[in-house]
Order: structure tokens, then sequence, then C-alpha cells
């Protein structure tokens, strides 16, 4: 038996070669999320023991503990990109041939951001639940358990409620596949009501409790009954049912109920994900194993075991489920196909917008909004009742406003060309707390309105903006320029478009830095341009052809301030 080192930290492997009906060897490499680990590295075994080969070759299977964020974050890098909250990767983790993370919402994060990422296979070998997790006391007291069934647009009332005696916590979503699961459960259930004040009104109510690893989350649940120790303890979070029995099985001095909250949230499906890099040899190694997983009784017990159900959502021996738990038929109706984690059919747009609206809040900014204001902008949208361009940017805007809390910074400016003498941009409201003029912010929305005839002069207003924000730079916070346009610069006395990158690239600095994130509104917009602009400026462009959609750019833009980071 020999250690195999895959990501930095971990410290489970697997190494056995079969029995000499096949000579040579075959390895492959499998990093999997911390508590399926031993029922994979059982399986392997027994595949391995019984002699399995490809191509005459022995099967060598080494078996490793990952967090998903880590093998994410790795990921993410070496394909040149970031994952919403997650980061750059540490440089020490290298990439395994079969990746288990606890969810497909990983993979298709990582496939939105990076398209060149396309593992194979990525059917579910297991399934977890995501309940919320309560303190039996108060699950009795507060929401009847275990003979009541809770909705999630019940929680999210009690969650919002000033007088609802419940602490709310999460572990980070942009980090956690539970944690992103009842974000999202919870985000659908206040669209279903119609209630934007509900959304923010939880997402705040979320992030005053919120956690990096579920450790520290786990350590905050109460440590006795007593009436104090309930009131200051969390009293509610998203977890598997999974994390709630092995939680249990430890004999707290307060167990936790396992909430199974209709409709059912997004489960775990573990899949199996067969690295884009790996060769013919390693894919065919992988189906080996995987034949294992999906069809044997044993792999089934083991996944009992460790508190984990198989793919179709049924249990193994020995498996006991969390009192109030539905029927192993409910689970298994709920349960991802069995051919592909799809993630219960959630896409990944849903997912972005999820996060990017966790970012806004968890992430307070120092942020200067810029207005394109040309007469352009008096354009209609047919996607959107016909309502002009800035009726659409502006009314954008205004949402987005109110989802910031009062951390952040923000001012406004609007351009178009000699808006104020021959400046082309003028300030509308200078930067500063939230707190202390939100409702002048709110204002200012009304002065923006497009000048007809007025003509883009946008490359001086790129750099008269990324030089304001860099003069007041605020070391706690990422200070940035989100600036809005229908067009291109058609300012012919102002600088060059060569010019304007070569002024940020020398006024860039590593001590103050500025990210410059471009929206594009519409189709006359050169993306290449705003790009390669954003991109000296260290942020990044995003293009809405349909005007209609510019709410979840606005939300893309404001989550990539904390992507862009370096």
């Amino acid at each position: 038996m020999a250690l195999v080192a895959v990501v930095s930290g971990s410290y489970l492997g697997y190494r056995q070669l079969s029995q000499p009906s096949c000579t040579g060897s075959v390895p492959l490499v499998v990093a999997a999320s911390p508590e399926i680990v031993e029922p994979i590295k059982a399986a392997a075994d027994a595949k391995v023991v019984a002699g399995a080969g490809v191509d005459g070759r022995c099967l060598e299977v080494t078996v490793q503990a990952a967090e998903p964020v880590e093998i994410a974050a790795a990921i993410a890098t070496k394909h040149a990109t970031t994952l919403t909250g997650v980061g750059q990767g540490s440089g020490a983790t290298v990439l395994p041939d079969v990746w288990v993370p606890d969810s497909s919402t990983w993979l298709q994060r990582l496939e939105q951001a990076a398209p060149g990422f396309q593992p194979l296979n990525g059917a579910s070998v297991a399934t977890s639940p995501v309940v919320v997790a309560m303190p039996e006391p108060l699950a009795k007291t507060m929401v009847g358990w275990p003979e009541k069934k809770l909705q999630w647009s019940e929680l999210l009332g009690q969650m919002t409620s000033s007088d609802s005696p419940l602490k709310a916590g999460i572990v980070d979503p942009a980090r956690d596949a539970s944690g992103l699961s009842g974000l999202l459960a919870l985000g659908q259930a206040s669209a279903g009501n119609g209630n934007d004040a509900a959304r923010v009104g939880v997402l705040r109510t979320l992030a005053l409790n919120r956690s990096n690893l579920r450790a520290d989350l786990m350590a905050k649940f109460p440590k006795s009954e007593d009436p104090a120790a309930l009131a200051n303890g969390v009293g509610l979070a998203a977890l598997s049912e999974e994390d709630v029995i092995a939680y249990n099985a430890t004999q707290p001095p307060v167990s936790l109920a396992a909430l199974y909250v209709e409709p059912a949230a997004v489960a775990l499906d573990y899949p199996f994900a067969v690295m884009p890099e790996a060769d013919a040899t390693k894919g065919n190694a992988a189906d080996l194993l995987f034949g294992e997983l999906a069809s044997s009784p044993a792999y089934r017990d083991s996944l009992a075991k460790a508190g984990l159900r198989g793919a179709d959502g049924s249990a193994g021996g020995g498996f006991t489920a969390p009192t109030g738990a539905p029927s192993p038929e409910a689970i298994a109706a709920s349960a991802p196909a069995t051919g592909g984690g799809a993630a219960n059919g959630l896409d990944a747009a849903a997912i972005g917008r999820a996060l990017a609206s966790w970012t806004a809040i968890t992430s307070p900014g120092r942020m200067l909004v810029v207005f394109d204001v040309s007469g352009s902008m008096l354009s209609p949208v047919p996607t959107a009742a016909d309502k002009t361009r800035n009726e659409v940017m502006v009314e954008a805007a205004g949402r987005g406003l109110g989802l910031l809390d009062n951390e952040w910074w923000l001012g406004v400016w609007v351009f178009s060309t000699e808006l104020q003498g021959s400046r082309d941009y003028r300030e509308l409201v200078p930067i500063g707390q939230l707190s202390k003029q939100r409702d002048a912010l709110q204002a200012s929305l009304g002065e923006v309105q497009p000048v007809e005839g007025g003509a883009t002069g946008l490359y001086d207003t790129v750099l008269a903006s990324y030089l304001a924000v860099q003069e007041g730079y605020q070391a706690d916070k990422v200070n940035s320029v989100v600036l809005f346009t229908d067009g291109q610069n058609e300012d012919a006395n102002s600088i060059s478009r060569d010019e304007l990158i070569a002024q940020l690239k020398e006024k860039s600095d590593a001590k103050r830095p500025v990210r410059v994130i471009l929206i594009g509104i519409g189709n006359e917009v050169n993306k290449e341009e705003l790009e390669s602009i954003a991109a000296a400026g260290g942020g990044g462009a995003f293009v809405a052809q349909d005007p209609a959609k510019i709410d979840e750019i606005f939300l893309q833009a404001i989550a990539s301030r904390a992507a862009t980071v370096g």
C-alpha cells in the first residue's frame, strides 16, 4: 500500500495491484469529497482484487480525499478563469483522473466559466438530500417537527420576520454545495411570492451568520437546551442529510433534526467526472471503476455506513434515516436522473444569478457607476414592452441598489459628449457610504436622461472614472468602476483606444487596484474593444445583447469584482 499526494493537505490514498492475471499497471487517481472516499475506496479494492485490468495491464487505483472547492479552484485556474467566491487555486493541487465532488453544481459552474472544461460521464454515484438542520428542541416548538411538513415559503417567512427567534446560518454557498442548494430553494420561494424585499432580507439574514467552512458552522449550533443557548446558537441551516447523520453520531448535547422542506431542494448527487485530460486507457480504467459503483450491492451498503444513499435515492443495508425522513420512494423520486448528474435540471444561469446576488450582499465594495446618456439610449427595446434602453438600464440599477447593504460606498456619473464644458462626463453623486446617501443615489437615477443627439465619449470617461476611484482608494474594499454603454467611442477629440489602454496600464497600482467592469447594452457595442479596455483595467466586460437581460448582467458584473482581485 502506498500514499500518493493529489492535493495539498489531503490524507488518504489507496494502491493495490490485482492478481497476477495481468501485468504492468494502469494507474487511476480519484479525488473525491471526503465523506464518500471510504465507499469508493472499498469498491476500488474489490475491483482490483477481482483481477480487473485494461488491455492486459493491472488496474491500480488511488482514492484521495479532496474538498470540492479545492479541485474546482485548481480547474478554474488551469483554464485562466475563476469561480465567483472561490478565487485562485493554491498552485499545489494536482488534478486527478477522476473527480467525484459532492454536487454537479460544481461541474455546471466550471463549464459555464471555462467552456473548454468538458469532463466525461458525470453520472451520479450517490445522493444525499439537502435538508434544513435545526436543533431538535427548536424544531419541535417552532415548526411542529417531526409531524408537520414545512414549505420553503413558510421557512422564508420565519427567517425574515422581525420577531423570529431563529438565527439562520449558512456555509458560504459560493464554496459549499449544500449552502448553494439552500440559497437556491429560498430564492425560488421568494420569487414565487413575487417579493423582492423578502429575497434581499433573507440574503442579509444569512450573511450575518455565514461560515467559510462546514465545521465552523456546525460549531455554532447550541451546546445545551438552556433557552439562552438555544437563542444564541445557530437555529437553522441548509446541510446535507449525511451532515446531520454524522453530527448526531457524535452524540452532541443537542441533536439536530433534519427537516425535509418541500419542494425538495437540489440534492447532492456526487457525479463521477472523468477529467478531459485522461487518455483513452485511463478512460477505460475509469469505466471499470464506475461499473462497480453503479452495480455493486456491497458499494451501496458502504454508502449506507457513510450516511449516504445510492444514486437512485434508495438506501443500502444498515442505513438509518433521520426521524421524519420521507419514504424511500419519495426520496428516490426527487433523486437525480441515473443517466447523469444534472443537478435536478438546474441550469448554470440560475446558479450564476443566485451567487451574484449573494456576492453583492456579502462583499461590500466601493463602486462608481457610470451611465451612458448618449442619444442612442433612447432606442426602444422590443423585448421590454418598447421601453427605452435608458429606462431598462435605470430600472435595473434601481433594483441593484436595493440589494446593496449600507456597508457599500457608491457614486454615480453620467456621460455622453461635452456634458460639462469640454468634459464628456458629469458627476451626479460623489462616492460615499450608502448609509448616508441612499436617498440621494435613488433620486439621482431620475437624472439619468439621454441627451438627444448626444454622442458616446467612452474613452475619456473610462480613464477619468478609473482615476477618480483610484484617488479615493479604500484598502478594505474592492474598488471598481462599473460603466454601462450601448455604443462605441464617438468623440473625435478624445484620446485613442491605444492611448486609453496604455494609460490604464501605466496608472495601474498593485497597492491600489481598481477594477474596470464594462457592461455593453444591445448589439451595437464592440465586445472585443470592451474586453481589451476592461482587461487593461484589471476587470471584465459583459454584453447584454438583449437589453431586457440587463438585470442578470448587472449582478454578474458586481459578482465579478471579487473574482478579478489578484
